[in-house]
């Protein structure tokens, strides 16, 4: 997967015109960190990918949807595509990816206890999030209001701005739904 995202990663440069100083300076994100995820020897942070989703004017899921072929109509759950932040141990897990013509996304996300993820801004402005909480306490911050969701909470919101998501004692698992 790694290998592919690099592949990927590198064509959408290319498309856009970018060298890896220009799309350092337009991500935040280091040349040198650029470089070696294009070229696989790391797999990229939570913070890295969104901030090249928002370079790119995607969402993360269809991102790593793009790496792989067109998702079929069914898809078995132990066919479902992973990936996992390794700093933070934040796993997400695509349950319905989008596709060429079907822009929902469905995502199945852990967050270990202790553990923060934040991003600066959305990859598209105003993208429509549901985030249901499974189990664990979470606590979403949109745009500077924290909301503390509890088991069978649903959080609501289109997001122009920044969040953060924050798990205290115990982890948080939920599914998140982007359109």
């Amino acid at each position: 997967m790694d290998s592919l995202l690099a592949q990927h990663l590198t064509r959408l440069r290319a498309e856009a015109g970018w060298s890896l100083d220009q799309l350092a300076q337009e991500t935040g994100v280091s040349r040198a960190t650029l470089a070696r995820v294009e070229k696989a020897q790391v797999s990229p942070t939570t913070d890295t990918l969104a901030k090249l989703c928002r370079a790119y004017g995607t969402s993360m899921s269809r991102l790593l949807a793009l790496v792989e072929d067109q998702a079929p109509a069914v898809i078995p759950a132990d066919d479902r595509k992973s990936w996992q932040d390794g700093d933070t141990g934040f796993t997400r897990s695509v349950i319905s990816p989008p596709g060429a013509d079907l822009a929902g996304e469905w995502l199945d996300c852990h967050l270990p206890a202790g553990q923060c993820i934040s991003y600066d801004a959305p990859p598209r402005a105003g993208l429509e999030h549901h985030l249901l909480l499974l189990s664990g306490q979470l606590t979403v911050s949109v745009e500077g209001t924290a909301h503390s969701l509890s088991p069978g909470d649903c959080l609501r919101y289109r997001l122009y701005g920044a969040t953060r998501f924050e798990t205290g004692a115990s982890a948080a698992h939920y599914h998140l739904f982007l359109l």
